[in-house]
């Protein structure tokens, strides 16, 4: 979980994940919402996919990014809990 919350700690990861929200995007795709070099958004991506927040699968030349929503459920579901088990 220590991951998780490492890569959720960060503005531009934030930014991916609501970008990834709308739909799977290249990486390309991502760099180019950013004003920073392209292999700093790909130590952002890198974050992102050990924290398991996003998945990519190649097509081609191509690698796709998409959120994992699995990992972001139960994320809401343990903070619900800790706040059912604080009442």
């Amino acid at each position: 979980m220590k991951s998780l919350f490492k890569a959720l700690n960060d503005g531009t990861r934030r930014q991916i994940l609501e970008m990834l929200k709308d739909g799977d995007l290249t990486a390309g795709e991502i760099a180019d919402q950013f004003d920073m070099s392209k292999p700093s958004i790909s130590h952002h991506l890198d974050l992102l996919k050990r924290a398991e927040l996003v998945i990519s699968v190649k097509k081609g030349q191509f690698v796709y990014y998409s959120l994992n929503t699995t990992v972001l459920d139960e994320l809401i579901s343990w903070m619900i809990n800790l706040q059912d088990n604080k009442s």
